[in-house]
């Protein structure tokens, strides 16, 4: 390639970056900062697991200083919500359309001083809606080839400028972005209870090997014994019991850890019935449990 072509590449990637500094935060959190997206005027978002415990916190940006507090986070789809003392001003930019795999994108973070940072990347993979093990839905895969630190948390954008989402790290810290359709469905429910219902079964569960002399009737090899049951709980209501190994949620095998299960912990759920496929004493039963809130946050 040209020098020439190269120099202007560069120069776009800096001024796409500069362009990016209005809606890049800095997360002073008294540990390490992060990065977060002044989402709304005084709202900020950020990965809800690189928060540390508490409630008061420091927007920086472009070395201005302002207090905010938490609103609420939502382990689920791993956003977190911050409310300004005041509003800071910046748009951040339009939604970009679907990304395809091979496409270049842009991370922005903040420095300590709220300066913009940036990293040039690349869309890995792209897939359809899936659920995390914390049972939140996000609306698109997008794994990222690139390595998260203090940016964690700030935006993802195309070389044309358009939002993509908000970056975190993912199993095996893999690069993700909670695509921006996620992150704008789950403010507001943030900002007015703190948190997002999830659906509960009330069960703890771990993966063990579906005994040999059992596979034949089980259909599979393994499953997600019951290990405990909270009392009252939507599961102990529908006869669950204690050994109990769940081969099946809805027809769609459970898998090699309880987030197999993660499919009924969406809020729209809530009030829903599953039917559960369930190994007990070596004979198969179906059973039907209506999945409850959690009581707590999750």
């Amino acid at each position: 390639m040209p020098t020439d072509t190269l120099e202007q590449f560069s120069d776009a990637l800096a001024d796409l970056l500069a362009e990016a500094a209005p809606f890049t935060v800095a997360i002073r959190t008294g540990r390490r900062d992060r990065s977060g997206i002044l989402w709304r005027d005084d709202v900020v978002v950020t990965s809800e697991q690189v928060l540390p415990d508490g409630t008061d916190f420091t927007i920086v940006r472009n070395g201005a200083e302002m207090p905010a507090r938490l609103a609420g986070r939502d382990p689920g789809t791993n956003v977190a919500v911050l409310r300004l003392a005041q509003g800071l001003g910046g748009t951040r930019p339009e939604t970009s359309p679907p990304v395809r795999a091979g496409s270049l994108i842009l991370l922005a973070g903040a420095d300590s001083a709220g300066a913009p940072t940036g990293q040039l990347g690349m869309v890995h993979a792209t897939g359809p809606a899936w659920h995390s093990m914390a049972g939140g839905r996000i609306d698109t895969l997008l794994r990222l080839d690139a390595r998260l630190g203090a940016d964690e948390g700030g935006p993802v954008l195309t070389l044309g400028g358009k939002l993509i989402g908000m970056s975190t790290s993912g199993p095996r810290r893999r690069a993700l972005a909670i695509p921006a359709a996620t992150v704008e469905r789950v403010v507001d429910p943030l900002l007015t209870d703190g948190h997002i219902a999830r659906g509960w079964l009330g069960v703890g569960l771990q993966t063990v090997q579906v005994p040999e002399r059992m596979r034949e009737a089980a259909g599979r090899d393994r499953g997600m014994m019951v290990m405990r049951l909270a009392p009252g709980a939507p599961a102990e209501q529908a006869g669950v019991l204690p050994g109990d190994i769940i081969l099946e949620v809805d027809g769609k095998r459970t898998g090699r850890a309880a987030g197999g299960l993660a499919a009924v912990r969406g809020p729209e759920r809530i009030g829903q019935p599953a039917t559960l496929k369930l190994l007990r004493a070596g004979e198969v039963h179906l059973l039907t449990v209506v999945i409850g809130a959690h009581p707590t946050r999750t």
